[in-house]
């Protein structure tokens, strides 16, 4: 996750994990589906769902930027659950990238249910990956900067029906 260092914001949610030292991970306010996008031609796209170990027969991008390595395993895995090697192709930095190359056959990627959600087109498909672990976003802050209003709109969070996760 890229920290705001000039203190514009004060809490954000994002997709966990989320494990640098002065950040605090607050509430969990959703879980959602992990799901693998291929191209609507892709002989996967008729599939009602997948495994994760059908990363290892695919390309999937390769994330550039500021990303964690701890949060690219996460959400990328260079394994299969079955120890598989997964391959990375081409590097992209925004998600319009991701989208371009695998609606062009060129990757499959994991991308949380509000992909589909928010991105539904025609040239791709999303599949439910039926054995990944639940994507949870969560509201976070800089431990530093947790004013009273960031904990009031953390408790507000917690009693609305989230649970902390640290």
């Amino acid at each position: 996750m890229q920290k705001d260092l000039a203190g514009e914001v004060d809490a954000v949610t994002t997709w966990l994990p989320v494990r640098e030292p002065d950040l605090t991970v607050g509430v969990v306010l959703r879980e959602e589906p992990l799901n693998l996008m291929v191209c609507a031609d892709h002989p996967l796209a008729r599939q009602e769902s997948v495994s994760m170990e059908v990363l290892g027969d695919h390309i999937v991008p390769r994330l550039n930027g500021p990303v964690p390595a701890y949060w690219e395993a996460a959400v990328l895995p260079a394994r299969t659950p079955a120890g598989r090697p997964v391959r990375r192709g081409p590097a992209v930095t925004t998600f319009y990238e991701i989208l371009a190359l695998v609606a062009a056959g060129d990757a499959v990627c994991t991308v949380p249910d509000e992909g589909r959600r928010y991105n539904a087109q025609t040239d791709v498909v999303y599949l439910p990956l039926h054995d990944a672990p639940p994507v949870q976003w969560a509201l976070i802050w800089r431990t530093d900067r947790a004013t009273p209003l960031v904990r009031a709109l953390a408790q507000a969070a917690t009693d609305c029906g989230g649970s902390t996760t640290r």
